[in-house]
């Protein structure tokens, strides 16, 4: 399965949801990654440039972009990004692959 680190930023809305009916968001963001068929892997609420960061693993990115979206379009969050992350496993194969190309690979003149 691939892998995809989650960031962004909750709106002012959902901090005073958060305010007045404290809810357990990990458990609300594992839900709705279930929905879209993948899995949360880890969930933080963090300080600095965003407040919260998730892997997550699925093997639909479609359908993970397409729940993204559904957040997004609620209001609650704003700033999502994601971007793919790799284990080391998977960069020691890609450095391979890569060294097998560019021994074949001349640049153009």
């Amino acid at each position: 399965m691939a892998q995809y680190i989650v960031t962004g930023n909750y709106t002012q809305a959902a901090m005073k949801g958060m305010i007045a009916n404290p809810s357990d968001r990990e458990k609300a963001v594992g839900a709705m990654i279930a929905t879209a068929g993948g899995k949360l892997e880890s969930f933080f609420v963090t300080t600095g440039d965003t407040d919260f960061i998730a892997r997550v693993s699925t093997d639909d990115l479609t359908s993970m972009l397409a729940a993204l979206m559904a957040v997004g379009a609620s209001g609650a969050v704003t700033n999502l990004k994601t971007v793919q992350c790799f284990t080391s496993a998977e960069f020691m194969d890609a450095q391979r692959k890569a060294a097998a190309i560019a021994a074949k690979f001349s640049a153009p003149n």
